[in-house]
């Protein structure tokens, strides 16, 4: 199916790793030009290299290589470095990148820890890192994408916003907020060809998760593929699908309501969760 983004441009943040350098190679197939964005220049310059050419000077860890040019010899792909979990990163992208078609607000980070153990300054910095990076990112470029009457804005948020983790509440409610921040812009898009949405992964294999369960199965002394049954069976058993889904699987979803082909879709949370949310709404 021809999801119709040749001449697009878009920005995922947080994109040298993980969901969001799956969500920028499913654009960059699709045709569209895209933007990584990452804290580190080496790490920017990997998921380019990664996504250009199976030549790197530095193998890319955890990227698979996509040779997008061998298929799409017109792919435009391109990186900026900035904290976006700052409002100075932010500034810097809006200086090098004034105006986007899509914009993917992929930054999130995760920390298990007790309630009683979560500091004001642990609620301040995953708040701002989750939630106000996509803040700044969409009130900047949303307007943008009315005035030409096109555009696309994606929330990657959690099956936590649904279902709250006992183990990491501060990060649930982050992602309850991307939910309620989404809603209340697609209200904003009323009547035009622009949308705002949310998708809620469910648990994911990325490079995060592979090193916390690398990390659990050394110190339990049980395999990797162990570390995940007793994840299913005992932390999230309301799973359908019984395992971490994969990045891409979770991208198809984002690559296909980033196109034109989604218009009828907008102030909507999909799931690609594994069916760990039980609810039917």
């Amino acid at each position: 199916m021809d999801l119709k983004l040749h001449g697009k441009s878009a920005l995922v943040s947080a994109s040298t790793a993980g969901i969001g350098f799956a969500i920028a190679r499913g654009l960059a197939q699709e045709g569209a030009s895209v933007i990584i964005t990452g804290r580190s220049s080496e790490r920017v310059e990997q998921a380019i290299c990664a996504l250009r050419s199976s030549v790197c000077a530095a193998p890319p860890k955890g990227l698979a290589i996509a040779k997008i040019t061998q298929t799409n010899p017109e792919a435009k792909i391109s990186g900026v470095v900035a904290d976006l979990a700052k409002k100075e990163g932010a500034s810097q992208v809006f200086q090098q990148v004034p105006h986007i078609d899509i914009l993917v607000n992929n930054l999130g980070v995760y920390e298990p820890k007790a309630f009683s153990d979560i500091t004001d300054e642990d609620w301040f910095n995953i708040f701002e890192a989750n939630v106000l990076s996509g803040v700044r990112l969409s009130r900047h470029y949303l307007p943008k994408m009315l005035e030409p009457n096109w555009g696309r804005v994606i929330f990657i948020s959690s099956e936590s916003a649904i279902q709250i983790p006992v183990e990491m509440i501060h990060y649930g409610m982050t992602k309850t907020a991307q939910l309620a921040i989404a809603r209340g812009l697609a209200q904003s898009t009323i009547g035009t060809q622009v949308t705002v949405n949310s998708v809620l992964a469910g648990p994911t294999r990325s490079e995060g998760v592979d090193d916390f369960v690398a990390k659990m199965a050394k110190d339990r002394g049980i395999s990797p593929s162990e570390v995940e049954a007793d994840f299913f069976k005992n932390v999230r058993p309301t799973s359908l699908i019984k395992r971490f889904a994969t990045t891409d699987e979770v991208a198809a979803m984002v690559v296909y309501l980033s196109s034109p082909i989604a218009s009828a879709t907008n102030g909507a949370a999909l799931r690609v969760d594994g069916g760990v949310v039980q609810s039917v709404v």
